[in-house]
């Protein structure tokens, strides 16, 4: 049974539900807790996934605690009436370390996708770190996107089980990006992408709430005071909060593109159309070079170290002057664009879900041990 609960989780995890339904050993199930109910429900139509079990938890300002203890309870009745011999989490929601520990409750087998990624700062970021560090240790496979997250693991004593499969978002992607792709949303039909440097803005992180946020967009407000030649797409996020600090310093904007969270297939087409992707986001930075696109990271640290050794991501951090220099670097300075968008992806060859559905196969005796993946 495969649980989750978010936008990016259900990205990555929708293509690994269908494989493990065209495989004739496995009955796949999948159960979600609708932690984001209606970025959730967007993704869900674009993979055509319908759940055998939802929990629709989701509350108005929803707290970690009532996210966490909801999940929880509500696990008891999926997993009694469902009876999984093993449980997919994957990442490092929520949803994830409920769906991990309400399996563990019932001594349900516990596979991890996304396994192994660290910062080692439990609050940064908050609460996703703490919450995959506690799945690691309840897990029974490790499903990891690199060498390195292997890596990670092996570090902490977690030795037996693990499997680098590279990451099942390079899966979504060749579902849901097309040539000739329409927009449902037509205000993104209507941008100059030929004539303008079109930039792909996401930022919603809880560690960026407050100061950091505040810098982050007034920083995006310069790039496009001081670029003509560029425009900005935000799809803003549902967050209270998010949408508060957007209103009060980048509403307004020129050349800023302030518009509603994106279903998949058409944030992945407009990733493809766009100049460059600047993000707090995890799943963007893995996205994005595949598709040949720069991308800077509006945090202080990345739990995805391999985009930046391989040189498709950089660190761009929560200071305002530093992200203007930054951007306007990659904007203006054709060489260390070219630098960036060339460079190798190191998150897969598209090939993630098969490897995962070999390695549950081959756990419950049914198969061959699947090779690691190695970019």
């Amino acid at each position: 049974m495969s649980v989750f609960g978010t936008r990016p989780e259900a990205i990555k995890m929708c293509p690994l539900v269908k494989e493990l339904a065209s495989r004739e050993e496995i009955e796949s199930l999948c159960c979600v807790t609708a932690q984001h109910r209606q970025m959730l429900d967007s993704v869900l139509e674009v993979f055509d996934v319908k759940p055998d079990w939802d929990l629709d938890i989701m509350t108005p300002r929803q707290t970690l605690s009532t996210i966490t203890s909801k999940c929880l309870t509500g696990m008891d009745e999926a997993i009694d009436a469902l009876k999984p011999d093993m449980i997919l989490v994957h990442g490092d929601t929520s949803t994830t370390f409920a769906g991990a520990l309400s399996a563990f409750y019932h001594q349900v087998k516990v596979g991890h996708v996304e396994a192994g990624l660290r910062t080692y700062d439990k609050y940064s970021p908050f609460p996703e770190e703490m919450n995959r560090k506690l799945v690691s240790s309840i897990a029974d496979l490790y499903f990891c996107p690199t060498a390195n997250n292997k890596a990670n693991l092996q570090r902490e004593a977690i030795t037996d089980g693990l499997f680098i499969t590279g990451n099942t978002v390079i899966d979504a992607l060749k579902t849901t990006v097309q040539s000739g792709y329409r927009f449902a949303t037509e205000e993104l039909n209507h941008l100059p992408y030929d004539e303008k440097k079109i930039i792909l803005v996401t930022c919603h992180r809880r560690e960026n709430y407050g100061e950091p946020m505040k810098n982050i967009f007034l920083a995006l407000r310069e790039i496009a005071e001081r670029n003509s030649g560029v425009e900005l797409v935000y799809p803003v996020h549902l967050s209270p909060v998010v949408r508060e600090a957007v209103d009060k310093y980048l509403r307004g904007a020129p050349r800023v593109h302030l518009i509603d969270p994106l279903p998949a297939d058409e944030m992945h087409n407009l990733m493809a159309r766009c100049y460059m992707v600047m993000t707090d986001s995890g799943g963007l930075q893995e996205e994005a070079p595949a598709l040949g696109k720069p991308v800077l990271v509006l945090r202080r640290e990345t739990e995805r170290p391999e985009a930046v050794e391989a040189g498709t991501v950089k660190l761009a951090g929560v200071v305002q002057d530093d992200i203007v220099t930054m951007a306007e670097r990659l904007i203006q300075d054709k060489n260390a664009y070219a630098q960036m968008a060339h460079a190798v992806n190191p998150y897969g060859d598209g090939n993630a879900c098969r490897r995962i559905a070999d390695a549950i196969l081959w756990y419950f005796g049914r198969g061959e041990k699947p090779a690691d993946y190695l970019a």
